[in-house]
């Protein structure tokens, strides 16, 4: 009885150090990745990285990216304003012919053109990025969308890790990265803004900030579950829902001292009023602000 040879997964470097980076690390190193190298900013950044492994891995502060071990795959998780910078130092780099490179970079608003100096001299190029808000280095990985996009042995070499990290992977057109990491932004960092606009309204009203934190956020989690299981215009409660034309005009009356809060509400509360296809009276309230 014969068994079939488990396929070997890739060497993996990883340039740049940080969040993302050394979760990275740890989350493939527990999948059975060999990490070749990890690059910080500095060597006493890389060292910390490193200290979340249990295997030995090369590391090196940026300006010692010429002396990087081979691997097969190199992660670039820089920030988005240095990825071209680290793209060309490895260009640079001379590496065995007959080793099979694919470089994948983690940025969200950036495609794979960024990795261009890659791609003249042979590498995979592509991109790779979690639809997770990484607020530290031991943040799960597991069931975390990812957007993959870039030349398709890229795209191949990137669904094979986001599935071994335990995610779900989709493919986009590179020249859409832009549009879609704003969509990203929207359910993300413009929704911690939007709450953090609440909290100050909250203020206004004398609750103190700790407390108006925790008073609003079982309020967002439940409008969450409600799109778990929901379309949008399904999951849409509240007073544009219900067209209460009398509440909308005490809102905009409370919030005239309050010029942001009172533009997103105007501008939100006629986005809402799209989902519910409906009430012109409030419609044209809003547009008169």
């Amino acid at each position: 009885m014969t068994t079939r040879k488990r396929k070997q997964k890739p060497t993996v470097s990883i340039i740049g150090s940080g969040r993302l980076g050394t979760a990275l690390a740890v989350a493939l190193a527990c999948r059975g990745y060999s990490l070749q190298s990890l690059v910080a900013r500095s060597i006493g950044s890389a060292r910390k990285a490193a200290r979340f492994l249990d295997a030995e891995v090369q590391v090196l502060a940026a300006k010692e990216l010429h002396s990087i071990l081979p691997a097969n795959v190199f992660l670039v998780t820089v920030p988005d304003d240095q990825i071209a910078e680290v793209a060309d130092e490895l260009s640079r780099l001379e590496l065995a012919r007959s080793l099979r490179i694919t470089a994948l970079h983690t940025s969200g608003a950036l495609s794979s053109e960024v990795l261009a100096p890659l791609r003249k001299k042979g590498w995979h190029t592509g991109s790779i990025h979690p639809l997770v808000s990484v607020s530290d280095a031991r943040v799960p990985l597991e069931d975390a969308y990812w957007s993959v996009e870039g030349d398709k042995g890229a795209v191949q070499t990137g669904k094979a890790i986001v599935r071994d990290l335990g995610g779900k992977s989709f493919s986009i057109r590179t020249e859409d990265k832009p549009l879609y990491h704003a969509a990203a932004v929207m359910v993300s960092g413009n929704v911690v803004a939007l709450f953090d606009v609440a909290l100050e309204m909250l203020a206004q009203c004398g609750i103190k900030r700790q407390d108006a934190h925790n008073i609003l956020l079982p309020l967002i989690a439940s409008s969450v579950r409600n799109l778990e299981t929901k379309d949008t215009a399904q999951a849409l409660t509240g007073t544009f829902s219900r067209g209460d034309v009398e509440t909308v005009k005490r809102h905009l009356a409370a919030l005239r001292g309050n010029q942001d809060a009172l533009e997103l509400y105007r501008l939100l509360g006629k986005r809402s009023l799209k989902l519910t296809k409906g009430h012109p009276q409030i419609t044209e309230i809003l547009s008169s602000v």
